[in-house]
């Protein structure tokens, strides 16, 4: 998620990246957007040919989503934000994202690494940089149901990008708690709740102090294609400023033998806001890999 705006602060969640105070109006290829994003989908007749086994396809489309499965993956996602909240802006993050299980003795973690690419407006053109970094881990609970994982744990943000218009120029630090509900087949549910605040980094910036809420829900429609809704809600204490967006897409599993791939674009409308720092609509898409 992308803000901008006359409230604009440099503060960048890992979906959240800042647009320059001294933004101007400016106008992207929408066109070519949208022809991208059918694209994206368009790419599932270049993937290898799916895992035939209903029992495999329908299990690995369940777990597709999971942000805890207990899978390596890599996560290549964009935001298009085509307006903003009371700024007539648009702007854009790319972001490449990794996850990896891992031990500590006999304790379950998994560990989630971002690093976003944002394209702001910036006095009539662009500003293009490499963003803050983040990551997470999270402990894995033992639910003793196969289907149910839980996790919660420290996160970190630091301060990595290459233009101080990209990047919140603040170490910051907190949690991220996880659920994610599989038993169901059919329906898949589940949370993403995070919190941090700056802690350190250059004074003259304004200070971190944001939480979000993701709630998001997926239905299988069968051979591997289901729709999910996984808007970002954002409340930023130092402002009180706040977003509830919500969204509707549509996605394709492809199970193979080694490789998970995971298709998906996302349209998502802000209904209800305070301030003009949030994306009023966006479009989210993705392309998923789990080994």
């Amino acid at each position: 998620m992308i803000e901008a705006g006359k409230n604009m602060k440099k503060t960048q969640p890992p979906e959240r990246p800042l647009i320059s105070k001294t933004a101007a109006p400016v106008r992207t290829n929408r066109r070519a957007t949208v022809f991208g994003l059918v694209g994206l989908l368009g790419l599932s007749t270049l993937l290898p040919a799916a895992d035939q086994s209903a029992a495999s396809g329908s299990s690995s489309a369940a777990q597709a989503n999971n942000p805890l499965a207990n899978t390596t993956a890599i996560n290549f996602q964009n935001y298009y934000v085509g307006e903003f909240t009371g700024v007539d802006e648009d702007a854009n993050q790319f972001i490449l994202r990794a996850a990896q299980p891992f031990k500590i003795y006999d304790t379950e973690w998994l560990a989630r690494a971002s690093l976003p690419v944002n394209t702001v407006p910036d006095n009539g053109g662009h500003t293009t940089g490499v963003g803050d970094f983040n990551i997470f881990a999270a402990y894995l609970f033992d639910t003793g149901n196969p289907g149910l994982s839980v996790g919660i744990g420290p996160q970190l943000t630091a301060p990595t990008a290459s233009d101080d218009r990209v990047g919140s120029e603040k170490w910051s630090a907190g949690f991220a708690h996880v659920l994610f509900d599989a038993t169901s087949k059919v329906v898949q549910y589940g949370y993403l709740l995070t919190w941090q605040a700056s802690f350190a980094g250059d004074s003259s910036a304004p200070d971190v102090n944001e939480g979000a809420f993701q709630p998001f829900v997926f239905y299988q429609l069968g051979g591997g294609l289901y729709l999910r809704s996984t808007g970002i809600m954002v409340y930023d204490f130092e402002s009180d400023d706040y977003t509830i967006p919500l969204g509707l897409g549509l996605g394709k599993v492809f199970p193979t033998k080694e490789i998970v791939y995971n298709l998906y674009v996302e349209p998502q409308y802000s209904v209800v806001d305070r301030g003009d720092s949030f994306a009023q609509w966006q479009v989210f898409a993705g392309f998923n890999l789990q080994f």
